[in-house]
């Protein structure tokens, strides 16, 4: 049988809807939070020919194709099969969640999701950390290029996982020939968030540590879902950094915030931070302090390069954290109840979170003597 004439091959492909001629993608997470966003916002592209949906319960996204399964189950694979592309964000950075567990669940997950991606035949995978795993330092280049070093440590909430990830992704196409890797890094994240980052808004008074140099730089979740959607059709690849333009000056975050500082020597803020977290008074380490302190803001130059512009700035990312966090009382990262919050507003933040803390050694001295 003779082939059809080129002009009426043409018109058959015009015809075809761009989405029968996209990719089929995978999220996994995708039942809530960044996962459940992006989902949606894949099943409405035109440039998407079908979502599969996988997470531990079941979505409200009713035209993804769901599969109901823990990310670190083998079975992972079958699902995959047919994906051409995978978005990993089944990762579990709650405040609250127990560290061991927390990174059993991380770690263990990317691994199985990796291996399995590339037993299935996909050939991308993107996957979600932080800008956090640059590092928070004094000597931090403003802005930093995706191919800065990565020089954070595990010290601070959840950036040990991200780290092991961020290796896991650079050791995955050795592994898997074939298999290209993307890793997306956010700014400080906002939009139905809940990190340490976010509860330092929830507080009477914005810490300051003396000497130290604060830059701040967000990103709302809708537009880190603009940027997975960017890897998840190829425009851009590689290690990718996602925030607003430029950052704000501590000043500038005060004025906006309405909200006073307080400010402390270093060695009295670290040290304080260290006991509430080592007595189990606070869920935040003393290494999320770090983040408050020194710039770790980001270029976004490779997304910028292949045309993607935020569409969210910093000044209207911080009134929409303010607005989220408002009746919201939080010291050192530990959520307060409204008469605490109030004892810790006229004390001051840190008095009274040492105060509490006096209070437990003092208990616990009793209950030994009994």
């Amino acid at each position: 049988m003779s082939s059809p004439d080129p002009q009426v091959r043409a018109a058959r492909n015009r015809s075809t809807p761009p989405a029968a001629r996209g990719p089929v993608v995978a999220v996994t997470g995708a039942a809530s939070g960044i996962g459940a966003l992006l989902t949606e916002r894949l099943v409405a592209s035109d440039e998407v020919k079908q979502v599969v949906a996988i997470d531990e319960r079941r979505g409200e996204c009713a035209a993804a194709q769901w599969h109901i399964l823990d990310v670190r189950d083998p079975a992972i694979a079958d699902k995959l099969r047919g994906a051409d592309v995978v978005v990993h964000l089944a990762l579990d950075l709650d405040l609250e969640t127990d560290p061991a567990a927390r990174t059993a669940y991380n770690v263990r997950g990317t691994q199985t999701v990796l291996t399995a991606a590339a037993a299935a035949g996909v050939h991308r995978v993107v996957l979600c950390t932080s800008a956090m795993v640059y590092g928070a330092l004094p000597d931090n280049e403003l802005p930093l290029s995706e191919d800065a070093e990565l020089r954070a440590t595990a010290e601070a909430t959840g950036v040990g996982d991200l780290l092991e990830i961020e290796r896991l992704a650079r050791r995955a196409p050795r592994a898997h020939p074939g298999l290209n890797v993307t890793v997306v890094r956010p700014a400080v994240l906002v939009g139905g968030t809940d990190t340490a980052l976010t509860r330092y808004f929830e507080s009477p008074r914005l810490l300051v540590v003396a000497g130290s140099r604060p830059a701040w730089q967000f990103c709302h979740v809708e537009d880190l879902c603009s940027a997975l959607e960017y890897a998840v059709l190829e425009k851009v690849d590689g290690e990718l950094s996602v925030g607003c333009d430029g950052w704000l000056e501590q000043e500038e975050v005060e004025e906006l915030s309405g909200i006073r500082r307080m400010e402390l020597p270093s060695a009295v803020a670290l040290g304080a931070a260290a006991r509430l977290h080592r007595i189990g008074l606070t869920p935040s380490p003393a290494g999320d302090l770090a983040y408050t302190m020194y710039p770790w803001v980001v270029s976004g130059s490779r997304l910028h390069d292949a045309g993607w512009r935020p569409q969210w700035t910093n000044e209207e990312v911080l009134a929409e954290l303010l607005e989220e966090v408002s009746g919201r009382h939080t010291v050192a990262g530990r959520r307060l109840g409204r008469k605490d919050a109030t004892a810790a507003g006229a004390a001051g933040a840190t008095v009274a979170l040492l105060g509490a803390a006096a209070v437990v050694r003092r208990a616990r001295k009793a209950r030994r003597r009994i």
